[in-house]
């Protein structure tokens, strides 16, 4: 069940539960609950233009305040294991997400994002932002800023391909030794993949070190699918093993720190 749906309320001290049930009679109070924890109810006070996430219970509303529920039964019903951090740099932090969190959360919910989960790890509290992506059912390394400056200084760089990065990847097949480089445009726009390592294993696999000089959407899925050794995982690009979690780990990032002039080096064994 997947369904989107706003009330206004006209009355002063409304209790946010009781107006969420009129809006969705079909759910219980306690369902109700969830999806308010879970990131899935936008509050947008009278007179402002902006919404945010609403999660207390014991929220009261004022009059012509806006709520808004946008339920997703799977997404709200889904799990993930936790980050893990890898480095604290204070205006920065690097973590290991696993496989199955998303980066950022959506309308419908954030409680398998990275970037909730960051926000709830550090106390006292410290803003959040993504400065990069990574796809959810990918693992390994990402960079949230904690401050504005260092959310631009870091997004600068990755705009500047200014930060190195390499990713452990297992596709179907061996793949040609003799490809060590994919540069096929993906969207209309430059894209480029470097293989620096190809492993061949006698069950027909190979395993491979790469490096990318641009970051489109699964840019890597995408050019080794292109090849025809799809990332082992892949039920998007066309893999036939699908009893495996996606195989593709971002192994490192390596740059020099916008905010200090020295060089980082963050690497997953």
């Amino acid at each position: 069940m997947k369904f989107q749906r706003s009330y206004t309320s006209p009355n002063n001290d409304e209790r946010t539960i009781e107006a969420l049930a009129q809006l969705a009679p079909e759910l219980s109070r306690q369902q109700l609950k969830q999806a308010m924890q879970k990131g899935a109810v936008w509050l947008k006070p009278a007179g402002r233009k902006t919404q945010k996430r609403l999660r207390r219970v014991t929220h009261m509303l004022k009059t012509g305040d806006t709520l808004a529920l946008y339920y997703d039964e799977e997404l709200l019903a889904r799990k993930s294991s936790a980050a893990t951090l890898v480095a604290d740099e204070g205006n920065y932090s690097i973590w290991d997400k696993p496989s199955g969190m998303l980066a950022q959360g959506t309308l419908y919910g954030d409680h398998c994002s990275l970037l909730y989960f960051v926000e709830q790890h550090f106390h006292p509290h410290r803003p959040c932002f993504l400065v990069h992506r990574l796809d959810s059912n990918a693992s390994g390394l990402m960079l949230v800023a904690h401050s504005d400056r260092a959310a631009a200084a870091l997004s600068a760089l990755f705009q500047q391909r200014a930060i190195a990065k390499r990713y452990q990847v297992t596709v179907e097949g061996l793949l040609d030794k003799n490809i060590t480089l994919i540069n096929e445009a993906l969207d209309n726009k430059e894209a480029i993949t470097r293989i620096e390592q190809n492993t061949h294993y006698k069950d027909e696999r190979s395993e491979l070190t790469i490096g990318i000089e641009t970051g489109r959407k699964h840019q890597i899925r995408r050019h080794l699918a292109m090849v025809g050794h799809p990332v082992i995982g892949d039920r998007e690009y066309g893999s036939t093993i699908t009893r495996e979690p996606l195989q593709l780990r971002a192994t490192e990032l390596s740059f020099i720190c916008p905010l200090t002039k020295q060089n980082r080096n963050y690497r997953l064994t």
